[in-house]
This record gives C-alpha cells, sequence and structure tokens, in this order.
C-alpha cells in the first residue's frame, strides 16, 4: 500500500483492552472514491478499528495516514477536521432539534452574537439540493418528525456539512425498508462521484454486492485478506469470516407439530385492525410485512406491550384477560423486541442481573434475591446458549449483538417460557450468529416451543417458517404455507390489495 495513492492508510494497527486483544496487526486503506465494505463477525474488531480511525480510541501501536500524512495522534477533534464522519444505525441526532440545527451543530452561523436562522436553512437547503433531497427534507421540520430513512439523511447532510472526505456507513439500513435503501443508495453512489471515500459496514450481503467496489474482511481482531466485488461470491466471503460453510436451509422437518398454544382473535388497537391467528406447539410462524405494516405492533399487543381495544387472547386455551406483560410471563409467554438494546435489556446492568430480572420475584423471599440461585440459573443458561462473556457480571452493552441476543432468549427459558414472540431477532448480527439463533429457534420448537418469527427479511423466514402470515396496513392479509412459498407471491401480498 502507498500513502500518497490513499485517502486512509492504516498499517500495523494494534489495540488490547483487559483480556482482550481486540486488533492485532491489522492493515487497512481506501482509495479516493472507493466505495469500501468491512465486514466481520461481531467481535471480529470492525468497531474497534473505526473508532480508532475516528478518534474515539487510541491505538496501541500502528500508523495512520490520512491523505499521505501521518496522523501523530488521533482524536475526534482531529479526525473531523481531517474530513473523516461517520453515519450511524444508531443516528445519534437530536431529535427535539430541527433538520438545519442538527447539521450545523458545533458551527452554526450567527449575527452580532445571535443565531442566524435564515443562513442556518439556507446553508442546509443547499446541501439537500446537492443530493437530490431538496423538497422531501425540510430543513425547518424537526427530526423527531421525520422517517428513518430522512433521519439517515439528515446524518449524511450533516457529514457533508462538515466537508467530510471519508465517509463511514456503519449498519445504515438495519432500519429501513428496501425503498428506503435503495434511497440511500443512490446518494452513496453520487458521494462516490465526488471522489469521497466510503467505509461500509453491513452484515447484509446483497447490499455488499450492489454498492461496494472492494470487501475487507477481519476475523478475530485479524485482517483476514481483501477482494473485489466482482471476483468474489457470498459463500466465498462467509467462508472468509467463518472460517465454515454456513447452511442456507434452516427448515426441520422432524419438528412435530402439537396442540394450540397460542390463538388471537380480532385484536385491535390504534395500529392493528381484526387480527386473528394461531400457533401450535412445536411451530415456527413468520410474520412478514414492510415498514409500517404493523408487525411489531401487533407483536407488542399480543404480549401486552401495547394495549388493546378489542380482541381476544388464549393462552393453551386460556383466555387472558386485561393482558399485560406480567400476565403474559405468569402463563410462560417471552418477547424479544425489536430493539434488543434499549427494549430487550438494560444495558448497564449486568448479564446475570439482566438473565434473571423476569423471575426476581420467583427467586426472592420477603423482597430478598436469593443470590446461589441467582448464581446457578445465570450459570446454566450461560453454558446452555454459550454465551461469550469473561463473567456473569459483565455489563450487557459490552456483549456482542449475537450475545445480548442470547441474554434475551436466556431470560425468557429462565421464566419457562413455552410462547416466544421474536421481532427481528437476527438484526444486527453476523452471519455465524445468525446461524447460532437459526438453531437456537429451532432447538425451541424442537422441544416443543412455539415460535412467533417477525422478520423484514423474507430469506430467512422462508429457509425457517412452517408459514408466513403476510401483513398490511394493520391487518394480517394472506397466509402461505411452505410447499406455496415464493418471494414475489409473498411480497405481492405486502404491497396489493387483494381481491
Amino acid at each position: 500500500m502507498n500513502a500518497t495513492t490513499h485517502t486512509v492508510m492504516m498499517k500495523g494497527i494494534t489495540k488490547s483492552f483487559p483480556g482482550v486483544k481486540a486488533l492485532q496487526n491489522v492493515d487497512f486503506a481506501v482509495k479516493p472514491g472507493e466505495v469500501k465494505a468491512l465486514m466481520g463477525e461481531n467481535g471480529a474488531g470492525k468497531s474497534t478499528l473505526i473508532k480508532i480511525l475516528t478518534g474515539a480510541y487510541s491505538l496501541d501501536a500502528g500508523e495512520i495516514h490520512i491523505n499521505g500524512v501521518k496522523v501523530e495522534k488521533m482524536s475526534p477533534i482531529i479526525s473531523e477536521q481531517l474530513g473523516i464522519s461517520a453515519v450511524y444505525q444508531n443516528m445519534m441526532l437530536a431529535e427535539h432539534l430541527s433538520v438545519a440545527e442538527n447539521v450545523m451543530m458545533g458551527s452554526m452561523p450567527t449575527r452580532f452574537g445571535v443565531l442566524n436562522t435564515k443562513a442556518l436553512t439556507q446553508k442546509t437547503q443547499k446541501i439537500l439540493e446537492k443530493i437530490g433531497y431538496a423538497g422531501v427534507i425540510d430543513p425547518r421540520e424537526y427530526v423527531k418528525n421525520l422517517s428513518a430513512s430522512q433521519q439517515g439523511m439528515v446524518a449524511i447532510v450533516r457529514a457533508m456539512s462538515r466537508n467530510a472526505k471519508i465517509i463511514i456507513f456503519d449498519e445504515p439500513t438495519a432500519v429501513l425498508a428496501s425503498r428506503e435503501a435503495e434511497e440511500l443508495f443512490k446518494v452513496i453512489h453520487w458521494l462516490r462521484d465526488q471522489n469521497i471515500s466510503i467505509i461500509y459496514i453491513s452484515h447484509r450481503m446483497e447490499e455488499i454486492f450492489k454498492l461496494c467496489d472492494t470487501v475487507a474482511v477481519m476475523k478475530d481482531g485479524k485482517y483476514v485478506g481483501e477482494k473485489r466485488v466482482t471476483d468474489t461470491n457470498e459463500d466465498d466471503l462467509i467462508s472468509m469470516m467463518v472460517g465454515r460453510e454456513l447452511v442456507h436451509d434452516h427448515y426441520d422437518a422432524d419438528r412435530k407439530i402439537g396442540a394450540e398454544m397460542l390463538r388471537i382473535e380480532h385484536i385491535t388497537n390504534k395500529r392493528v385492525n381484526e387480527c386473528s391467528l394461531t400457533l401450535r406447539q412445536g411451530e415456527i410462524i413468520g410474520l412478514y410485512g414492510l415498514v409500517g405494516s404493523g408487525r411489531t405492533e401487533l407483536a407488542r399487543a399480543i404480549f401486552g406491550a401495547d394495549s388493546i381495544e378489542s380482541g381476544e387472547i388464549y393462552i393453551k386455551g386460556k383466555l387472558l384477560k386485561a393482558v399485560t406483560p406480567r400476565k403474559s410471563i405468569d402463563h410462560e409467554m417471552g418477547l424479544l423486541p425489536e430493539d434488543r438494546r434499549r427494549q430487550g435489556l438494560a444495558q448497564k446492568m449486568s448479564v446475570e442481573h439482566n438473565l434473571n430480572m423476569p423471575i426476581y420475584p420467583r427467586i426472592s423471599v420477603m423482597g430478598i434475591i436469593n443470590r446461589m440461585k441467582e448464581k446457578t440459573i445465570c450459570a446454566e443458561y450461560i453454558k446452555t446458549l454459550a454465551i461469550k462473556t469473561p463473567s456473569p457480571k459483565q455489563l450487557v452493552r459490552n456483549l456482542s449483538g449475537g450475545n445480548q441476543q442470547k441474554v434475551v432468549v436466556a431470560k425468557w427459558l429462565a421464566s419457562h417460557s413455552k410462547v416466544f414472540i421474536m421481532d427481528e431477532p437476527t438484526n444486527g448480527i453476523d452471519v455465524g450468529a445468525k446461524e447460532e439463533i437459526y438453531s437456537l429457534i429451532n432447538a425451541l420448537a424442537k422441544e416443543g416451543s412455539s415460535i412467533l418469527m417477525v422478520s423484514s427479511y423474507m430469506t430467512e423466514l422462508m429457509s425457517i417458517c412452517d408459514r408466513i402470515i403476510v401483513m398490511r396496513n394493520g391487518r394480517l392479509v394472506a397466509t402461505v404455507e411452505r410447499p406455496d412459498f415464493n418471494e414475489e407471491k409473498i411480497l405481492s401480498f405486502a404491497i396489493k390489495q387483494t381481491t
């Protein structure tokens, strides 16, 4: 690698944390106008490498060259001054402020010491016009009123307002529908045409082949290799990432389907309308729909996280009256929410505390927790689910996405759940961890549990489910049995009006 021909050149990057060697002699470089994918399983070292580039972490050894010039000590301020900016999955925007205020934050135009709102709006509008998004986003609109894709655009505009020459995209489509993602790809192509260097991190293979020029792969804190996307394929990249071939069809035909476990009839609230379905013992049902179809809202209503205006919910034939999360838990139902970080886990608490949270009433006497039971139960499920954590006392926020998801599953297993509602269970998880989650779902079903699996990723539903129920505009509009699975057919139900 030649530092003078690359916008970014990182050589021999090494970084350790207590008990963990996060990066070992990693080389990584990006050319001007190149879209380079950075891939690897959770824990491979991608985030650490990016945080070193943006100055959030200091390096233990190695060199960073930006536009051919060695940076002696990187910091967030120096990184921004050098034209490095990042757009994260969690957009990190101030939702209570306007688009323009978010874009120009830190460099607000003033006049006589007073904020110049006219200049603020005009500067933002010019950048929106550059990327062809004028008229779609109003600079004066509050960010909280924007869609997920529009918020993503605000993050990009903010990067451009700082004259970014290197933009890092970290799982930017995780919360976007396919149409919204396409809009984002158009902007990334425009950025590439402006000779801006793009580092693109994603677990979605189809995006890598659609968008990127090259792909660099990391594994266990080491640089594995780099390929042009035209010279490789999915299986090749997966092999580089995990060191083994992965299964594409996860369906277990040996599962036994038994008696009814969950039945909902005519569930209605502000977001869902007249929804009815039945889930049986050992069955895996997929719930598919586009963003805004009401999938998550239905999942939350069934569990009692959102109230229902009418309709009935039965578990093992018994009617639940005044459904609440506590009653659902008592009736052996568990919810893995779409946003596991905010809704499924207490990030600042330990693995042990998170895992035992639903069952503290059961392992306590007069409000005093039986610490021995707490430790024993945690150790049991860490072993059963192969949760990778240095200690039960480790803060759950420090685990990888796949292991965080295992903790969520573990807490419902500990509470003896038999009905699992899983909302986007593999979102933001690497390919290897996805395999483990699929295996876990199959194992649960084989042991007699029932799974309602909500996903916007049709391929994964088709690979594991007995049937797929399609949702549109708050209604369940079609049921497709496994022998009839067809992507075009399922998508047509999600988009078109049925007769």
